[in-house]
């Protein structure tokens, strides 16, 4: 269904249901060549280090082997990026479906909804984050240190970039937690951490537009250093930066999404650009009586058609510009 729609690469989350400890080269493999049959390319892999490397836990150095073998298990097999989250805890609570145009349904942050939480407590939380209490923001910048000084000499080696998706919500305090990846100079204290292609960040201009900073300014320089590895092509309305925005069909927003295209092309950006987080319309709601299952299948059509026809016309532009 998504090679119909022009799509040519693959981003995945998870890969497999066991964690990155299961990785072999059979395995990747395998997974590499199921796309390679419906004439796409699996490029991208989405992971979550553990709590013990996101939180500075005895064991820690046990997780971050299992990474860098998965690293050394990619770069074998020629998949080139492999995207991961370092939250502290990710503030989804504060998170509401709201309507859009037409009634369809948008995706809205309000920092209001969750300001009075209180913080989590030790043996207490949610999914990965359970069993972990707050962490400092300074804490957070000494985990994420001790991680990327691991693994991206690897990285290197085995010509594998990493990309560092932001937080999202942007909120900068999660249940009592600092969010190292919430502001502009987060972002840019980071790749700087270990100086590297391969220490690079997901550029999100949704997320940018949300801390309420210039998303075509950032491309520009995260680009300028090669440290753009993964990009996120999606529209918000933002009211209040980092703490009250609505995620948006990708052709209403406050992002000038075909100058963001645009600077891509110019920087002759290389790899995956992922029209996310599409909003849901009827069709992915309501029962059909050819019995397919609900999705947000019509809304991602929609979303990847309005981001191949902004690339169409950036490179068309470009040539023009260049004859």
């Amino acid at each position: 269904m998504v090679r119909q729609l022009g799509v040519t690469g693959v981003s995945m989350g998870g890969l497999m249901s066991g964690g990155l400890e299961t990785w072999t080269d059979d395995i990747l493999r395998q997974h590499m060549d199921r796309f390679a049959e419906a004439g796409l390319r699996l490029r991208n892999v989405m992971f979550n280090p553990s709590g013990k490397v996101r939180y500075g836990e005895p064991g820690r150095d046990e997780d971050i082997e299992t990474v860098t073998n998965a690293i050394r298990i990619a770069g074998r097999q020629g998949l080139p990026v492999m995207e991961y989250n370092f939250y502290a805890h990710r503030i989804t609570e504060g998170y509401s479906v709201v309507p859009g145009r037409g009634g369809s349904g948008l995706m809205e942050f309000n920092n209001e909804r969750i300001k009075d939480l209180p913080p989590f407590r030790e043996h207490e939380g949610n999914d990965h984050h359970a069993g972990y209490g707050p962490r400092s923001l300074d804490e957070m910048w000494d985990n994420v240190t001790y991680y990327l000084k691991a693994v991206v000499p690897v990285a290197e080696e085995a010509g594998v970039r990493l990309a560092l998706h932001p937080n999202d919500p942007p909120a900068p305090v999660s249940r009592g937690s600092g969010q190292i990846m919430s502001t502009l100079a987060g972002w840019k204290r980071l790749v700087d951490i270990v100086p590297s292609p391969h220490n690079g960040i997901t550029f999100d201009c949704g997320v940018t537009r949300e801390l309420g900073e210039d998303p075509v300014d950032v491309c520009r320089y995260f680009g300028a250093r090669d440290q753009i590895n993964h990009v996120h092509f999606r529209n918000v309305v933002s009211r209040v930066p980092n703490l009250d925005y609505t995620e948006v069909w990708i052709d209403e927003g406050q992002v000038d999404m075909f100058a963001v295209m645009s600077e891509l092309v110019r920087q002759k950006y290389p790899r995956l650009i992922y029209p996310e987080h599409p909003p849901k319309n009827d069709a992915d709601t309501q029962d059909r009586s050819d019995g397919v299952s609900s999705s947000n299948y019509t809304g991602f059509a929609y979303t990847v058609g309005y981001a191949r026809a902004m690339m169409q016309a950036a490179l068309a532009t470009q040539t023009a510009a260049t004859n």
